[in-house]
């Protein structure tokens, strides 16, 4: 269904491109031997080429080149063989050297299509390239009233910037496309798309239309850190130039920055051309050329993808395609959800692992994979519901505390004592009990006030003060009930 906006003189379209960019992950930059570790100390991980020290040689990190390489073919791309580093002019004091070294006419990776999935099926995105270049430093104005200070640390990061054709056309869509993007980095290896970091921002291009015209003229919204974010500053400027527009104004090409405390975009600087830049040939680094059997090596090692997952999982593990969907957003995640199904079933584990695990990180602000949760914790729970030692609600009660302890899951409901009883014996001692207490009240079940039924489970329930298997003492409860 198409994202049409309404204005006074009809309905408008918007159409969108990405420029994102992915931070590779690496120990090393681009270009020197400095540590990329996230946290250090201000500008205590930069090498002379980082800070653009007169005569410090930058050397091209080879394993950043296949890390890119690995990303295009991932993304259905033509790798070229033979590319070329340029240098990209501009002055900004987080910019040491006066110049980016960036790709420009001859990227390291070209046209490719990434697939997403939207409410009227299957969509492709095209991809117009990737290129490799050196991330800037970081700009801090809040720590002074009078000064800005410069952290050099993020300099000469290695980045793959990954343009998208405009081919987009809704807020959910660019989700979408930003979703898939980032869960194949993440498969790869090639990008963690940790986006609070910074470590996978986008540039988001917006422009309207109205259906049928040419493209018009479009905006750049600057270094958007959040899925959420990218379709709150859509949506807003998008509004902004329909509105613009439709009382007689002209939209003026420029990059904008997007304000997450009021919702809106804002003007940052006039929209620079490729001239605007004067591109050439970085003179220090000769053209980078990459045999086409190392191509091939790289890409018969590339791991299952997330399409590739998805699909296995709905057939092995009956997965609904949206569960399906969520595990495989996030390869640590997949897997931790394959160590788990090993021998259970995979709807009571997929339940768990969205449903109350997920819950339990949320409140805790973790990634699975940065906390010490293992599939073996959680599968002794669950095998505790399971085999009837313990409620399905119950053990929604004791979870969280049951993750704080390094208890098994046996001896956390032992010392807890809350055991569920699924002896059919004890059960039907305890039914006995609540019938006899209760003889009118059976007279009149088994004279038709079936209603009655719930009442004796829960004087069960309380008999047996909340340790009562439910589902057997339903069973046990209709058998002699019925005689």
């Amino acid at each position: 269904m198409s994202y049409l906006i309404d204005g006074k003189s009809g309905k408008w379209e918007v159409v969108m491109g990405l420029e994102v960019h992915a931070q590779i992950k690496s120990q090393s930059k681009l270009f020197s031997y400095a540590s990329t570790n996230w946290g250090g100390d201000p500008n205590s991980q930069v090498e002379l080429v980082d800070s653009g020290m007169p005569g410090a040689l930058p050397v091209i990190n080879e394993f950043c080149v296949d890390q890119a390489i690995k990303t295009g073919l991932s993304l259905n791309a033509k790798i070229n063989e033979k590319s070329i580093f340029d240098r990209k002019n501009y002055f900004y004091p987080d910019l040491p050297q006066g110049y980016q070294i960036s790709q420009f006419d001859y990227p390291i990776v070209g046209e490719g299509y990434l697939i997403i999935e939207t409410n009227d099926g299957e969509k492709k995105i095209g991809i117009t390239r990737i290129h490799l270049e050196q991330d800037a430093g970081k700009s801090i104005h809040d720590q002074d009233e009078k000064n800005s200070f410069i952290d050099l640390n993020r300099s000469g990061c290695a980045l793959m910037e990954i343009v998208s054709e405009p081919d987009l056309r809704s807020p959910s869509e660019v989700a979408q496309y930003v979703k898939k993007l980032r869960a194949i980095l993440r498969c790869i290896g090639s990008c963690d798309g940790n986006m609070e970091r910074g470590n996978l921002r986008a540039d988001v291009n917006v422009s309207v239309r109205k259906p049928g015209q040419n493209l018009g003229i479009r905006c750049e919204i600057k270094n958007v850190n959040s899925i959420k974010f990218i379709q709150q500053a859509i949506e807003f400027e998008s509004k902004r130039q329909v509105d613009l527009l439709e009382e007689g104004g002209k939209v003026i090409q420029e990059t904008r920055l997007f304000d997450p405390s009021n919702g809106e975009t804002r003007p940052m600087r006039g929209k620079e051309e490729s001239h605007d830049y004067r591109y050439f040939p970085d003179p220090d680094l000769p053209p980078l050329v990459v045999d086409h059997k190392r191509i091939e090596q790289l890409r018969n090692d590339l791991p299952e993808l997330p399409d590739q997952k998805k699909q296995r999982f709905i057939k092995v593990y009956k997965l609904k395609n949206y569960d399906a969907e969520i595990l495989v957003d996030d390869q640590f995640v997949a897997n931790f959800f394959e160590d788990l199904v090993k021998n259970r079933d995979s709807k009571i584990v997929v339940s768990w692992l969205t449903g109350e695990l997920f819950s339990y990180l949320k409140k805790k602000d973790l990634q699975l994979s940065d906390s010490d949760i293992s599939s073996k914790k959680i599968g002794e729970l669950l095998d505790l519901i399971i085999d009837g030692s313990i409620s399905n609600r119950q053990a929604k009660e004791i979870f969280e505390e049951y993750l704080d302890t390094d208890f098994n899951a046996k001896e956390f409901i032992k010392n807890k004592g809350i055991e569920q009883v699924s002896d059919k014996s004890q059960i039907e001692s305890l039914i006995n009990s609540v019938l006899q207490k209760n003889e009118k009240m059976v007279n009149e079940y088994k004279s038709g006030k079936e209603k009655l039924f719930g009442f004796f489970v829960g004087q069960v329930m309380q008999e047996s003060k909340g340790k009562a298997n439910p589902q057997l003492v339903s069973q046990v409860l209709k058998k002699l009930l019925s005689k």
